[in-house]
């Protein structure tokens, strides 16, 4: 394409009227030769100036965003790690079965790894930033009903051995 571009323009530079047209399948160029103060001098910078180039990045700035990119994705990487380590420590609590005979603690630690395996490619820092926090509130209000739950049996047992006392008497 640009091959083709230099040859029309030195086609045309060479007849010596001041317009030319050119033909070339169908199409039609007219060309006026150029005075010295319209444009560059040759036709090498008159394609340098009009075909798009890629523009080089400061480096200083891609540099920084590098950095910082890193700084988030490690940021994040060590949050998820961190909640990942709670939610085990979590799960020690949840001792009893269920209907099938299988701890607790077990179905708990299976679906939590399952769910970061699903999410272990996600690059969206927002996504990750909600997946986090959601994470983080679901291990708070599972201890929370672990811990209500632990009370209310407490204060069963305490009721239960009042009324034995009682009997006893």
């Amino acid at each position: 394409m640009m091959e083709k571009c230099r040859k029309l323009i030195q086609i045309s530079a060479k007849t010596p009227n001041n317009i030319n047209i050119i033909s070339r399948n169908g199409i039609s160029f007219n060309l006026q030769k150029r005075l010295l103060h319209e444009g560059p001098d040759t036709v090498d910078e008159l394609l340098d100036r009009h075909v798009a180039k890629k523009k080089e990045k400061n480096n200083n700035d891609n540099d920084e965003s590098e950095i910082l990119s890193r700084q988030q994705v490690t940021s994040m990487k060590r949050e998820a790690l961190s909640l990942y380590r709670d939610i085990i420590r979590a799960t020690r609590f949840f001792a009893w079965v269920d209907k099938k005979g299988v701890l607790w603690r077990d179905v708990l630690r299976e679906n939590a790894r399952k769910e970061f395996e699903e999410s272990r490619f996600e690059t969206d820092p927002e996504i990750v930033t909600k997946l986090l926090i959601g994470g983080r509130d679901a291990v708070e209000s599972a201890l929370e009903k672990l811990v209500e739950k632990q009370k209310q049996e407490v204060l069963k047992e305490q009721q239960q051995n009042q009324n034995n006392n009682s009997r006893d008497r």
